[in-house]
């Protein structure tokens, strides 16, 4: 026994000699390593705890903020919770979660939101006791998950440093404080990048089952179906194998885009059983005048002619500017994904031409911004650019200043998107 008890002794002698010491070079390596995580953590802290101070302040020094509109909303004391949760579209999201769907007999029928959300924030309720906190909890949970893996997603495809500026791009655009008040962008983004960064690693079925939380949380969700057979297509030729030194997917990989539609059948099979109308999401978003529609008909609505003419509706400041900056967004996002169509980033350029072109042939201009928002590969592309330091000055000056604007305008109940 004293043999074997010196035997040990003397192994973990060698051992403690044999480890290498801790130097400040070591520790420096060790935080490089990790900083898929404390980078999007650190900046997710840093642009959540800016946009709270910009909207607790704002309702306070904005006088003649307009009233309430009849969303389902509900007055709180406290001013962030009233601010995050009871503005336009959250009110149909914590509707649906204590009361379930309406259809007909309302103005404003709440079957034109998708259900995964709303679900969450019914189940999340349960534990927290308040539907409303659920879903700001949810929210912010899912773009912490989805700022971290869009940086692994963009570090592992190009590079650290543009990883670095395209995390904080994204969540500096002036519409990303919906990603922290209770709408499904969030959930949405972490369903979509999750899918296009497990489908790229080669777990497929994990890329399938986030496809179908996408398309159960939105119905551009369905762009996936594209974006996963490009992104299959691509693995699977020699060059781009050889590129990456990956492994051809199996042919059963190509199962994950085909089964996404499941979830917007499986919402569409509810809605056929609780109102015998499959098509209930599609009839109810009419409330609101969407309707789909060609984006030239949208376009030339928008350059109409207005009463005394443009230069009298200039100087009169009567020019709907609403409309024009969602249209200057659809513009923006059009030509970045363009752009990546040319650098022959075939999934990445779908993700965002698709998601452009459904979201502009619904109709409406309001709520571009909001919607081109949630395309994070066109974030890629400014990144890339943002390697020149005006371009990185001038990204995060406008950024910054219009989010600051936005976020005080929708604190105070106006219509930002």
């Amino acid at each position: 026994m004293a043999i074997v008890m010196r035997k040990s002794a003397e192994e973990q002698l060698a051992m403690v000699s044999t480890a290498v010491p801790e130097t400040p070079a070591s520790r420096w390596t060790a935080m490089r390593a990790a900083r898929w995580v404390w980078l999007p953590v650190l900046l997710f802290t840093a642009t959540r705890l800016g946009i709270l101070l910009v909207a607790y302040l704002s309702v306070g020094l904005v006088a003649d903020a307009p009233g309430t509109p009849p969303y389902h909303l509900r007055g709180l004391d406290n001013r962030l919770l009233d601010v995050l949760g009871s503005r336009w579209d959250t009110g149909f999201y914590v509707s649906i979660a204590e009361e379930g769907y309406f259809y007909e007999g309302v103005p404003l029928p709440s079957v034109a939101f998708f259900p995964l959300y709303p679900l969450l924030m019914r189940a999340v309720a349960s534990v927290v006791g308040d539907a409303l906190v659920a879903g700001i909890l949810i929210s912010n949970a899912a773009l912490l998950l989805a700022s971290i893996v869009f940086y692994r997603l963009v570090a592992e495809s190009w590079d650290e440093a543009v990883a670095d500026r395209a995390i904080w791009y994204w969540l500096i655009f002036p519409a990303a404080f919906f990603g922290t008040a209770v709408y499904s962008e969030s959930l949405f983004l972490l369903c979509t990048i999750g899918s296009l960064y497990f489908a790229r690693r080669g777990y497929w079925e994990v890329a399938a089952l986030l496809g179908i939380g996408a398309a159960l949380t939105r119905l551009v969700g369905i762009i996936l179906v594209p974006v996963l057979l490009l992104e299959w297509w691509a693995q699977w030729r020699p060059q781009e194998r050889a590129k990456e030194e990956g492994v051809r997917p199996s042919p059963f990989a190509l199962l994950a885009p085909l089964v996404i539609p499941l979830g917007t059948l499986a919402y569409m099979a509810y809605l056929w059983r609780a109102f015998g109308d499959p098509l209930a999401f599609v009839h109810g978003a009419a409330a609101w005048a969407r309707q789909p529609q060609s984006p030239w008909v949208t376009v030339a609505g928008l350059f109409e002619t207005p009463v005394g003419g443009w230069w009298a509706a200039l100087l009169a400041g009567n020019i709907h500017l609403d409309n024009w900056i969602d249209f200057l967004a659809v513009l923006l996002f059009t030509g970045l994904g363009l752009v990546l169509l040319y650098w022959r980033r075939w999934p990445e350029a779908a993700f965002v031409l698709l998601g452009v072109s459904i979201a502009f042939s619904s109709g409406l201009l309001m709520s571009q911004r909001r919607y081109m928002w949630a395309l994070f590969p066109a974030f890629i592309v400014l990144a890339k650019w943002g390697g020149r330091p005006w371009v990185d000055r001038l990204v995060t000056a406008v950024s910054l200043m219009l989010l600051g604007l936005f976020t005080a305008l929708f604190a105070n109940g106006y219509w930002v998107g």
